[in-house]
């Protein structure tokens, strides 16, 4: 992981070094720093995995894509919110390179493969439209969707994250790893002792 930006984002850097291939999810900032953790590994990169649109998770494709051909995997009801992601910068006062265009759609159930590892798209819209999660093998990615000890916003499907075993081991945009049994014992979110407005 590597925590990027101004909003200090995280991203992810998934390897299977058996094979020697890598997949970037949510490369949000800094395209020179992440190329050098791509190299330090050794491994190919594949692909890059976008759980959804906005600038703090796109921000390093243009970057990445000057020193790699890469297909950017993305859900088509984000398209919109991708292809503004310049403009959503400067409306934070910051400067962006808009990134190329995503050339692969996700949906609901696809599975994404790195190597021997297989991983299921879950489509969990609220945060963006066309939000997901990236999960398998114990690990969500899960974008800004579910925080330690918080949510991205209260009106998320968080009844489908929620139903992956509780062991699994949660990857979020922002902020540390937790698990689904944590959140489900002390986040307030999920406990009920926060209120979910329209709930």
């Amino acid at each position: 992981m590597e925590t990027v930006g101004a909003f200090q984002e995280n991203c992810y850097l998934l390897t299977d070094d058996r094979a020697g291939v890598c997949v970037l999810i949510d490369p949000g900032s800094e395209p020179d720093r992440l190329i050098a953790a791509v190299e330090d590994t050794g491994a190919e990169p594949q692909a890059i995995w976008v759980t959804h649109g906005h600038l703090d998770h796109v921000g390093a494709i243009a970057g990445l894509a000057r020193r790699w051909k890469l297909p950017i995997h993305l859900h088509p009801l984000d398209q919109p919110l991708y292809a503004a992601a310049s403009r959503q910068a400067a409306a934070y006062g910051l400067s962006m390179e808009q990134p190329p265009a995503a050339d692969r759609s996700l949906g609901d159930g696809d599975v994404l493969e790195l190597g021997r590892f297989r991983f299921t798209v879950m489509h969990a819209p609220g945060h963006a439209p066309g939000h997901i999660v990236i999960h398998g093998h114990g690990l969500a990615f899960v974008g800004d969707c579910l925080f330690a000890g918080s949510i991205g916003r209260t009106d998320l499907p968080l009844e489908r994250i929620v139903t992956l075993p509780e062991e699994t081991v949660v990857y979020p945009g922002h902020g540390p790893a937790t698990t689904i049994g944590r959140e489900m014992r002390s986040n307030p979110f999920l406990t009920g002792v926060a209120r979910i407005v329209g709930a």
